[in-house]
């Protein structure tokens, strides 16, 4: 009997094992088959990929491309925007009739829009109405596919088409700016040499004086006009003469200043008594000599009249801040006129600090500062350069001050 049971033991213990290895065989063929259905699914979207990304327009490699990507980016665009109606409902014709050319551009190849081929697509018309705006399209077609070329050329172009002739115009304004005046340009000889001083420029005067045979005016006179008011005016021009103190005359001090009219008359002219010991007198540059100054002008007393005569007026000078600072006075900024910082006459001069000496041969046509310095001649040469422009200096400062108070206004402005 016990034989009999441990036999029968043995055959459930067998059962018991097939039937695992019956589940588990079955759990491991499910796990095949769905790792096998991933896999498969995984192959196909791989496979799909690429495709949707040799669809898309890449970047243009070649130069001929640019303008059939940008095409083909604009009429994507277009067709994915919905097309506009009306309030009730029904689309334009003129919206039509850009759906319908959108589709026929997109229907066309690659190759024959970036040729710029003019050729003419057929269709077949199944309405009148459509058959006659079909009709209209081969026009419209045409005029896209010539736009092409004209890009290109756009291209090869520096900027654009506007830039051309706005570069044109500028070397056309240095031409005459920079041309001077020849006696061909002066054929007429019966004008006052002062009058077309006044109008063309000190070296078209000069030719004049040539051809009537008038000598050249000297500096003297050529800066001041003659027979006129010798008064106070509104404009005033100042120039002073410094000589040095302290060791090796390094530093300056006040010798001489001088004032001339708007006409270069002078209205105002005086030594000044040193307060310390003179150590350099300059002479070969300020012409200043020693008997000069001994019984020059309390300093003091040339400041508070050189302040009567500046207050409420115009003041010309040449880098007219070294004047102030050694009369130590001060002036306000829109009364102030420095022929050294005229933007004109840098130009002129080609240089950011002109001297009045260059200034003066270079527009007035004037030799000035040949030897010693006059106070009284540079304060004349300076009012002459500033009289010359006057108008359009003036202009300018005007022209600035309205921007100002305009832009003042704006933000006064509530918003």
């Amino acid at each position: 009997m016990s034989k009999a049971k441990e036999k029968e033991k043995e055959k459930e213990k067998k059962a018991h094992s097939d039937a695992k290895i019956h589940k588990h065989t079955a759990k491991d063929k499910r796990k095949t088959f769905w790792i096998k259905q991933n896999l498969k699914k995984k192959k196909l979207e791989k496979q799909a990929a690429p495709q949707k990304q040799q669809e898309k327009p890449g970047p243009p490699r070649e130069a001929e491309q640019i303008s059939a990507n940008w095409k083909s980016l604009q009429q994507i665009l277009k067709s994915s925007q919905p097309e506009k109606k009306h309030q009730n409902g029904f689309t334009t014709k003129k919206h039509q009739e850009n759906a319908f050319q959108r589709s026929s551009v997109n229907t066309a190849a690659p190759s024959e829009r970036d040729s710029g081929k003019k050729e003419k697509q057929k269709t077949v018309p199944v309405d009148p109405k459509e058959a006659g705006e079909k009709l209209k399209l081969p026009a419209a077609s045409d005029s896209q596919q010539s736009a092409a070329p004209k890009r290109k050329k756009d291209k090869n172009m520096p900027n654009s088409e506007e830039e051309g002739p706005k570069k044109k115009k500028k070397k056309k304004i240095s031409l005459v700016e920079e041309r001077k005046p020849t006696e061909d340009d002066l054929w007429f000889d019966d004008v006052d040499p002062d009058v077309i001083e006044e109008t063309m420029g000190a070296e078209a005067a000069e030719i004049m004086r040539r051809k009537q045979g008038i000598r050249s005016k000297e500096p003297e006179t050529s800066l001041v006009k003659e027979s006129a008011f010798s008064g106070i005016t509104q404009t005033v021009a100042i120039d002073c003469e410094m000589v040095g103190v302290g060791p090796d005359g390094e530093e300056s001090i006040l010798a001489r200043v001088s004032l001339v009219n708007k006409f270069g008359k002078c209205i105002y002219d005086k030594y000044v008594k040193p307060t310390e010991k003179v150590t350099d007198y300059r002479t070969a540059v300020s012409g200043i000599r020693p008997e000069d100054i001994k019984d020059g002008e309390d300093v003091q007393t040339v400041q508070r009249e050189v302040a009567d005569i500046l207050k409420g007026r115009i003041v010309v000078g040449h880098a007219i801040h070294n004047d102030l600072k050694i009369l130590l006075l001060d002036h306000p900024k829109k009364f102030i006129r420095d022929t050294q910082k005229y933007k004109p006459f840098r130009r002129i001069a080609k240089s950011s600090r002109p001297s009045l000496k260059v200034l003066c041969r270079e527009v007035l046509n004037v030799k000035v500062q040949q030897g010693e310095h006059s106070s009284v001649q540079d304060a004349q040469a300076t009012m002459r350069l500033y009289t010359l422009v006057k108008k359009q200096w003036e202009a300018e400062i005007s022209g600035r001050k309205k921007n100002k108070e305009s832009e003042e206004k704006k933000k006064r402005k509530p918003r």
